[in-house]
């Protein structure tokens, strides 16, 4: 049986970054990654997963309140081919990246019937959408919340007092970066023994609104071009990819 307790910690930037064997084929149980949650899961622990890209990297630069809600986190996985290149040009310890996309979604299959899941962010059209089509590919998903992330005033309270009431096992906060951290952050004591995953765009690609690059774009580190292909808006955004490598590149430097 794995080791589950603890995970390396490398670091980029004076962010840590945890690094687990994520073994690529079908048997989920090998993921290093999805084995330490459900270790938490079963253990009721809890914790606060941060999937960790280079656009997050240069945010908690500028943003403190950030930059420690990312160094308190319980895992940060490697999410984008920014953090992949860095850890494999600049540092001795090469790691794969692990899209959080792809986190959550292996986190879900691996879950038992009696597990309660919580899906909260989106509109009300896609977050209904994403549980349906999860509904549909494991039916024996017990997706017991399913809110989206426009609720004001009553509604908020009534989904927040649901939290309480029902206590679910995994969260799944799909409000964007670096907003779902912070709301992690504050809530988090509503269910102080659940798995908190911030999804940023994952419930408009479960619902098909959007799709995700083809995979060999993918491979070759070119997914955030076929995002801004999709959304040519965010062109400024995108701008933090080449800071990063020059930041990343001489903060490297200066520490040796």
């Amino acid at each position: 049986m794995p080791e589950y307790e603890t995970l390396d910690t490398l670091s980029v930037m004076g962010l840590p970054v945890h690094h687990a064997e994520r073994d690529m084929s079908s048997d989920i149980s090998l993921n290093g990654y999805i084995g330490w949650l459900n270790n938490r899961i079963t253990q009721g622990k809890g914790a606060h997963v941060v999937t960790l890209n280079a656009e997050m990297c240069m945010q908690a630069q500028k943003d403190g309140q950030l930059h420690r809600l990312i160094s308190e986190a319980d895992l940060v996985v490697p999410d984008g081919s920014g953090i992949e290149l860095y850890f494999r040009f600049l540092t001795n310890d090469p790691i794969q990246r692990y899209p959080g996309i792809e986190v959550a979604a292996d986190l879900l299959e691996s879950l038992g019937p009696t597990t309660k899941v919580a899906f909260y962010g989106g509109k009300p059209e896609v977050v209904t959408a994403a549980a349906t089509y999860w509904r549909s590919r494991s039916p024996h998903l017990n997706l017991v919340i399913v809110q989206h992330g426009y609720a004001q005033a009553v509604e908020l309270d009534d989904f927040i007092n649901r939290l309480t009431e029902i206590q679910p096992d995994v969260i799944f906060v799909g409000l964007g970066v670096p907003r779902q951290e912070f709301w992690i952050a504050e809530h988090r004591n509503l269910c102080p023994n659940a798995i908190w995953v911030g999804v940023g765009g994952s419930f408009d690609i479960w619902s098909g609104v959007k799709t995700r690059a083809p995979k060999w774009l993918q491979n070759i580190h070119l997914e955030w071009l076929f995002r801004l292909y999709q959304e040519p808006w965010r062109w400024r955004r995108m701008l933090a990819l080449p800071h990063f490598v020059w930041a990343s590149f001489w903060y490297r430097l200066s520490k040796g």
